[in-house]
């Protein structure tokens, strides 16, 4: 942009490049700028080189862009693949709710102390409407759905480890480190409320460990402290 100045002592622009935008979508997501979920508008655009304000020349296209409702600030379109709070808040409990299922279906169910312990994690990551029966109801179901665990070599299941992939790997980016750990801990918990690890517990909790992008040094620093073996 040349500006010049003007009679009245205001600096006028001579030329320059103006943006055109167009809204071709909408929908929700977490603005970086304001800190929170917010509406945003897709938006492409035309750049014009102008003289005086008049659009002589195309310069291109611009974007796509999302455009905060509410700050009006643009971002790659990029900036969609971090969850909204609600989302991330969803993907968090249905991600616990996950690891104690697997651990359940791994370990048994035979267990009190492991029963109270899964529900009480459960019920701390958002639902509190969870009971022992449940879980129990929940678990006799995928053992008895062939469909979902398939038979391996090993005590994991095929179907077991894609389910647990499926509810972490999208979570992962989005958590810190601590974050990714606690959901591993909370398994381990589970796992070890009736005594030491089996192998099919381990199993579960190396997958969860995987999933979660902790290297297999990490995972099993953790289970050790889960289970109060000094490392």
């Amino acid at each position: 942009m040349l500006p010049a100045q003007g009679s009245s002592g205001r600096k006028v622009r001579i030329c320059g490049t103006h943006t055109s935008w167009n809204t071709v979508g909408d929908g929700e997501f977490f603005c970086p700028d304001c800190g929170g979920d917010r509406n945003y508008r897709r938006r492409t655009g035309r750049r014009r080189f102008t003289v005086l304000g008049v659009p002589l020349l195309s310069r291109g296209l611009a974007g796509p862009v999302a455009e905060c409702a509410a700050c009006h600030a643009h971002f790659g379109m990029d900036v969609l693949d971090h969850p909204t709070t609600v989302r991330f808040s969803a993907m968090l409990r249905d991600a616990v709710h996950t690891v104690a299922l697997a651990v359940l279906a791994a370990g048994g169910i035979s267990s009190r102390t492991v029963r109270e312990t899964a529900v009480a994690i459960v019920r701390s990551a958002g639902f509190e409407d969870c009971t022992e029966d449940r879980l129990t109801d929940l678990v006799e179901a995928l053992a008895a759905d062939t469909g979902r665990f398939i038979a391996e070599p090993g005590p994991c299941g095929a179907a077991l480890a894609i389910e647990l992939h499926e509810a972490l790997e999208p979570l992962a980016p989005h958590l810190a480190p601590a974050g990714r750990e606690s959901i591993l801990l909370q398994g381990a918990r589970i796992a070890v409320a009736d005594g030491p690890y089996s192998p099919a517990e381990r199993e579960v909790l190396s997958i969860v460990g995987g999933a979660l992008r902790l290297c297999s040094d990490d995972t099993e620093r953790l289970l050790l402290a889960a289970s109060g073996t000094p490392s």
